[in-house]
């Protein structure tokens, strides 16, 4: 009775008579063994789910960080899990752990943070190709759980981001600029062809600026009164010439008018003698002895 032994369904057991691993593997169910000469080793076929501690490591790009992950494997072969390796699990972790880094020191930052899947099929590659032949342990998954950075990096790393983010904006705003410019102009060639259209899109302004419900008054100018003026400037250009040819002669050629002033008399109730009686403006005349 003490012989017989029970396998559940997610697990596979091995013999071992005399220390020697006996050829076969027993299947789930009940199964005898000789309770004298033998050993029953059972061996869990489910997957695990190992973490990964924490690993500080530095980046291609010289940038330090710490990077955990989670680590999916389960056994394909139990004779090789028992017989070539002490302690599989406690195995499993190590391997996960130095791979981490390894892949940690060759791959960028940016690598890390943007191309996860990437990331996470290398190390599956590095963490089986140990593993799966000698131990008989497939990995069927390896997943990077978290990425700390330093708090230097995170500010900067946030400032490039408002910077790229304030570029696009602008960007974004110019052409719309742009954009809105072109259809300006050809708005503007349009309304040139027929002054009525640009007198009804005045209107239209004074009729949205009244909707407001605000104080401003809003005087709209005829545009037939500024063509008018806009003719009439040609014309004013060419007749100041003319008036103002005498500053534009050389200062030889003008003449000089001469101003005659009228000859000025006394009144009648002034009587002195005969030179009292000579206009002011009158040449003096001389004494006969003189």
């Amino acid at each position: 009775m003490f012989g017989f032994k029970i396998i559940t369904q997610y697990e596979r057991g091995i013999v071992f008579r005399w220390g020697k691993a006996l050829p076969g593997i027993r299947q789930p169910g009940l199964n005898w063994v000789n309770p004298f000469s033998d050993r029953l080793r059972k061996v869990n076929m489910q997957i695990v789910v190992a973490t990964v501690p924490s690993q500080e490591a530095i980046t291609r790009d010289n940038v330090t960080l710490k990077v955990d992950a989670v680590v999916y494997y389960r056994v394909v072969d139990p004779v090789k899990a028992i017989i070539n390796v002490q302690n599989y699990a406690f195995a499993v972790s190590q391997v996960a752990q130095t791979s981490l880094r390894s892949v940690i020191g060759q791959s960028d930052m940016d690598q890390l943070l943007s191309e996860r899947d990437k990331v996470n099929a290398h190390l599956k590659d590095v963490i089986d190709e140990p593993t799966e032949q000698p131990w008989g342990i497939r990995v069927e998954r390896v997943e990077v759980k978290d990425v700390s950075l330093p708090e230097s990096m995170k500010r900067s790393m946030s400032r490039q981001a408002e910077a790229e983010r304030e570029r696009r904006a602008r960007i974004i705003s110019a052409d719309g600029e742009y954009q809105a410019s072109k259809k300006l102009a050809q708005a503007a060639a349009v309304m040139s062809a027929d002054p009525a259209a640009l007198q009804l899109r005045l209107l239209q302004t004074v009729v949205e600026v009244a909707a407001e419900k605000n104080s401003t008054l809003v005087m709209p100018v005829p545009v037939e009164l500024l063509r008018f003026f806009d003719r009439a400037a040609p014309a004013t250009g060419q007749a100041r010439p003319e008036a103002v040819g005498i500053e534009d002669a050389p200062p030889d050629t003008v003449e000089v008018p001469v101003l005659e002033v009228p000859a000025l008399a006394m009144p009648a109730s002034l009587a002195a003698g005969p030179a009292q009686n000579a206009p002011l403006n009158g040449a003096p005349k001389t004494p006969a002895g003189v």
